[in-house]
């Protein structure tokens, strides 16, 4: 995609600090900052806000692999969404796909942890993008969202996302999320294969299992990522969301040698890294997106985490400590 917008990419990979022949390993992982760093390099290159929000890009450059074909043997486009969120981890461990039912239909949400910088609005609109195309290629069918939500500031001129995902766009929003009716989430797909659908879905439980993406931690983690910005998850809920008995859901923690709030811990922890180097957050907007009723709490927590509290730590990152200076060669 970047090439076809016209950038250098071998300069690009170079100064991103890339092997250009990890990129055809199979099964290799790229730490989710070094995407980031990649993406902010290609931002800065383009000298344009919108690198990658054109449909023809993202018809062009997606690339789900064993996923896709696994939701191309789908029955229909909701089936084909759940596959894509039980089977994210075969394509990325750093990244959360979600969908959440209501009365009009479905949203389906876009998540990424494990990452200390925070991640380009071009990279979710492009992997957001690519969803729909999918979508529309999936069911031979125009698929037009109902609304598309961005937590990012409205930009200066927002023409050209009202062009691209051809519905309402609205900014400043809790979550990135795109909704999609329950019409649509019931469209047939002409590639259904049900004998194909059982095997792509056992190969890719192989995936998981060869890629460590099957323990229940990894599971609860990318969980409760997903439900953070609700409020404080309860174990019940979480347990629930993953189609468990809540005392499942203890017994194989503790077969790991976890517990929940360790692992409801760890990932505040890493997603409060992420916020706090956004700007456009506030302390009580991080507070309240990890999920803390009182402020306080998250302080403590803060001080706990990174030795400071969170004003403190944010210009810490800021000013050139734990990682600042990948965001200033990024830029």
């Amino acid at each position: 995609m970047f090439d076809a917008e016209g950038l250098n990419v071998p300069s690009l990979l170079r100064d991103a600090g890339f092997d250009p022949e990890s990129l055809h390993r199979q099964n290799a992982r790229i730490p989710v900052d070094e995407i980031t760093m990649l993406w902010q390099l290609a931002i800065g290159q383009a000298r344009h806000s919108t690198l990658g929000l054109r449909r023809e890009l993202a018809a062009t450059h997606n690339k789900l692999g064993t996923v896709g074909l696994a939701m191309a043997s789908s029955v229909d486009l909701g089936m084909a969404y759940r596959l894509a969120a039980r089977y994210m981890a075969v394509l990325s461990d750093a990244t959360a796909f979600s969908v959440a039912h209501e009365a009009l239909g479905a949203w389906l949400a876009i998540e990424h942890i494990g990452g200390r910088l925070p991640i380009p609005r071009q990279r979710v609109e492009y992997a957001f993008l690519t969803t729909l195309v999918q979508s529309c290629w999936l069911t031979r069918r125009d698929i037009q969202p109902l609304a598309m939500e961005f937590a990012y500031p409205a930009p200066a001129n927002d023409r050209p996302y009202r062009e691209a995902f051809a519905c309402p766009v609205r900014f400043d929003a809790p979550a990135n999320r795109m909704l999609v009716s329950a019409t649509d989430l019931a469209l047939p797909l002409p590639t259904h294969h049900p004998v194909l659908a059982e095997i792509q879905e056992q190969l890719l439980e192989d995936q998981l299992v060869e890629l460590g993406q099957t323990t229940t931690s990894t599971l609860v983690c990318a969980e409760i990522a997903r439900r953070l910005s609700h409020g404080e998850p309860r174990r019940q809920d979480v347990a629930s969301g993953l189609g468990l008995a809540d005392r499942t859901l203890q017994r194989r923690l503790q077969e790991e040698s976890m517990s929940f709030q360790m692992l409801l811990d760890r990932t505040r922890r890493e997603l409060a890294q992420q916020y706090l180097a956004q700007e456009r957050h506030s302390l009580t907007d991080v507070a309240d997106l990890l999920g803390f009723v009182d402020r306080s709490n998250f302080f403590r927590a803060c001080k706990r985490w990174f030795g400071l509290p969170p004003a403190q730590y944010r210009m810490r990152l800021w000013q050139g400590d734990s990682g600042d200076s990948l965001l200033r060669a990024a830029a």
